[in-house]
């Protein structure tokens, strides 16, 4: 199956979806048009993949008639896109996170089975290989029971580079925890195969311009009991981003992009071909996954629902913060 794809917003994370169609090549997937409405870099992106361009992505998606489209919009705009695309047929791979709350997600949701075409959130956690081998480790029951979580991420948040929205929580729903926690919440529940059921969670608001969160610290509880830690730290340091996974029998320590090790002795010890950087990139991975989706009628890997899940638990993040109490996280 050949599917015709349009990409809607030309931002960084575009080169990768397009250099990802440009690998599976065009028997699997081509690249039509890309919409922007900064014409430079949309215009950059059509003339170097050789596609149309479009100021606004409503003409290019009725002219265009693809079958996939791919968002990758600021999130304030994913839910008014989704849905948009959804009602003129398209398949849908959708930028994390989600949306900006459970309502926008269930009105995204709703579209998207009314039309009766796929959704995809693009959670890339669950294709980098380090992952994947921490997964198997988990179940193959190696170290025993796993007990406990502590993930940690640290990225300075307020440099450059990143547009001003960012730091705008009515655009961008929240800061380091919306953008980057996303990741640890995703990861645990992927990991564990449990949805985060509660949380407890402290904030602070110390960055050098805007209204969003730049750390927090939060003690989650999955559904089948699991307890894990989050920290995520905005302001400057070293750059961090390190899971510790605890078990009954052993302990592992998973750098997604760099590798898996566990230690049973005193000292960590590479998992055999867990650091090797010649694995399939997860972008190829997910459109993969999406296409497999499409083609025997399934939900894929990182359906909408599941992405729903992460957003239910960031709201009850938020919630904790504000109310200074520990929040259950709404399920559908």
């Amino acid at each position: 199956m050949a599917c015709r794809v349009a990409l809607i917003g030309a931002g960084i994370i575009s080169e990768n979806h397009l250099e990802a169609i440009v690998q599976m090549g065009p028997e699997r997937l081509t690249a039509v048009a890309v919409a922007d409405i900064d014409e430079a870099k949309g215009r950059a992106a059509a003339e170097k993949y050789g596609l149309a361009f479009y100021a606004g992505y409503r003409e290019m998606i009725r002219e265009q008639r693809p079958d996939i489209a791919i968002i990758a919009l600021p999130h304030y705009l994913h839910e008014e896109c989704a849905v948009f695309c959804a009602e003129h047929g398209c398949h849908l791979l959708l930028e994390k996170p989600m949306a900006l709350s459970v309502a926008q997600c269930d009105a995204i949701l709703a579209a998207a089975s009314a039309a009766g075409v796929k959704l995809m959130v693009g959670h890339t956690q669950h294709y980098l290989p380090s992952n994947l081998r921490a997964k198997a480790l988990i179940r193959s029951g190696r170290l025993g029971k796993l007990v406990a979580i502590h993930d940690t991420r640290h990225l300075p948040y307020f440099g450059g580079g990143r547009p001003c929205w960012f730091f705008e929580k009515a655009k961008a729903g929240g800061g380091i925890m919306m953008n980057l926690g996303a990741h640890s919440i995703d990861k645990i529940q992927w990991l564990t195969g449990s949805r985060i059921r509660k949380v407890k969670a402290n904030l602070s608001y110390e960055g050098r311009f805007g209204d969003v969160e730049g750390s927090g610290v939060v003690f989650a509880e999955t559904a089948s009991g699991l307890g894990a830690v989050i920290v995520q730290s905005g302001y400057e340091g070293v750059a961090k981003d390190e899971t510790e996974l605890i078990f009954t029998g052993g302990m592992a320590k998973l750098i997604s992009a760099r590798g898996l090790w566990i230690s049973r002795n005193g000292r960590y010890e590479p998992v055999a071909g867990s650091n090797r950087g010649d694995s399939a990139d997860p972008f190829c991975l997910q459109l993969q996954d999406l296409l497999q989706a499409i083609e025997r009628d399934a939900e894929p890997d990182c359906s909408g629902a599941y992405a729903r899940s992460v957003i239910a638990a960031l709201e009850a993040v938020y919630c904790s913060h504000e109310t200074g109490v520990e929040q259950i996280v709404r399920s559908p």
